[in-house]
């Protein structure tokens, strides 16, 4: 029986297979390896993911399409975790000793942004990840500063991450094609990690990107004064894209006053 997709779920099925081998090589799936795929929808990217392993997991909201894995896949090949990925605890997924998680998926790009930021959470537990995501999305991701593209997504994901774009990937790779270009997304967690508290760098980015017409003096106004931003390497005068990471981490550093 067809499943239609649903747009509440942000649906769009890719059904190119040059497009799906593409993915599955730049993956590099190995036996004995434990990936999670979000989002499996129709299978397509899970069946290839198998040929290579020995098991994997999947987190699907869906549940029409939740019974049709669980009919397709014995569980010692397939577990099927029914549910929302943006509150599954990534963590709860077992790991042998000296490994860590492999995530995939195709994610919907109505929840792409607070997904991505929920996934960070669990940064420490995963090897890497493998996105297809919204073109426009993955430029934000892996913008510099001083580009249009640089924003709070920007900054937070490259504090945690070492991020590429691998390919770009056209809406009519998928069933039905979205309105926008795709692209594949490599994300691993850094081993350079700039010392600093994450709620705390989340409340200044937050704060200056709130505004990012403004200079960054006027953004960060009544959290910060003109000298401490001077003291963290930043002119005041530059607007919040033109701040770099490693500016941004110094002025998250500063003592609260």
């Amino acid at each position: 029986m067809k499943h239609v997709a649903r747009k509440r779920f942000g649906q769009n099925f890719l059904t190119d297979d040059h497009v799906l081998n593409n993915i599955i090589d730049a993956i590099a799936p190995r036996r004995g390896e434990t990936m999670v795929e979000i989002g499996p929808g129709l299978a397509a990217m899970t069946a290839l993911l198998l040929k290579s392993l020995d098991h994997m997991h999947v987190v699907e909201l869906d549940r029409d399409l939740v019974t049709r894995l669980e009919k397709a896949y014995p569980r010692e090949r397939l577990t099927v975790h029914s549910g929302d990925a943006l509150k599954f605890d990534f963590g709860s997924i077992p790991v042998p000793d000296g490994q860590k998680l492999r995530v995939v998926g195709n994610l919907p790009y109505n929840i792409s942004s607070p997904l991505l930021f929920h996934l960070a959470e669990f940064a420490h537990l995963v090897e890497d990840q493998h996105f297809m995501l919204q073109k426009e999305v993955v430029e934000r991701m892996v913008a510099e500063p001083g580009t249009k593209a640089y924003s709070r997504l920007s900054v937070m994901l490259q504090w945690r991450y070492d991020m590429a774009m691998l390919f770009i990937v056209p809406p009519t790779a998928f069933d039905p094609p979205p309105q926008v270009d795709s692209a594949i997304v490599r994300m691993v967690p850094t081993r350079r990690q700039l010392p600093c508290d994450g709620k705390r760098l989340e409340a200044v980015v937050a704060k200056a990107f709130s505004q990012r017409r403004k200079v960054i003096r006027n953004c960060v106004a009544g959290m910060f004064t003109e000298a401490q931003l001077v003291e963290a390497g930043i002119d005041p005068g530059v607007r919040p894209e033109a701040v770099s990471l490693e500016q941004y981490v110094a002025l998250a550093n500063l003592p609260v006053s």
